[in-house]
């Protein structure tokens, strides 16, 4: 089995150095390149195509999540992961709106480190657990706040289902084929979703599911 490639990309050596013994002692990774800032990130990522990148979010020149835009657009099929300081939601869905497909925190232990790459080099996404107890304790506390229900709870079976797959990286075609239906019928269920749920976008999708705890 061919080891995952991986690109690391943080302006600090040390990091990046770390980053790279860990994933390549276990054997699963292969490290491809290493960069310093964002305009690193884009060319060596366009070099090498890796399966995965590990983009730090503050770098000179280019941020993380601008260059993690830019590498979405052009390379599809590399999923990005930001390595962050903060913590808070406004950070997490910027990073969401910027294409990555998981969010670590910098304290994150190496066991959490290469869960995520796992997890994002199967298409799948990955969040800190700090992050989405945080997100949850928040959810609930305005859920109580607010004194409403659920709205989860609104969705019907075949919607959650959905959803989950959506939230995963599926797109509306590959949902539509898992559950062969049209996809005409699978955009109608997201719009529904969508709606229920008072999300406008996708990524306020995968932070309402990261939030509810259905997102690894």
């Amino acid at each position: 089995m061919a080891a995952t490639r991986v690109l690391i990309v943080d302006d600090h050596p040390l990091v990046r150095g770390g980053l790279r013994s860990l994933l390549e002692r276990t054997g699963e990774f292969k490290v491809v390149g290493e960069g310093a800032d964002g305009y690193e990130a884009i060319e060596l990522a366009t070099l090498h195509t890796p399966d995965v990148i590990l983009l730090d979010v503050a770098m000179p020149r280019l941020s993380g999540t601008d260059a993690a835009q830019y590498i979405r657009d052009k390379l599809p099929s590399a999923g990005v992961i930001v390595i962050s300081m903060h913590a808070d939601e406004s950070y997490v869905l910027r990073a969401l709106k910027s294409g990555v497909k998981g969010y670590l925190l910098k304290a994150s232990p190496e066991s959490e480190i290469l869960s995520a790459v796992r997890a994002v080099a199967c298409g799948q996404a990955y969040f800190s657990p700090a992050i989405t107890k945080m997100l949850v304790e928040e959810y609930v506390a305005e859920m109580r706040r607010r004194g409403v229900e659920d709205s989860y709870d609104l969705l019907t079976f075949r919607e959650k289902e959905i959803m989950q797959l959506l939230v995963s990286g599926k797109n509306n075609r590959d949902v539509a084929a898992l559950l062969n239906v049209s996809v005409p019928t699978i955009e109608t269920h997201r719009n529904n979703i969508f709606q229920k749920l008072n999300v406008h976008s996708l990524p306020e999708l995968i932070l309402y599911a990261v939030r509810k705890g259905l997102v690894v």
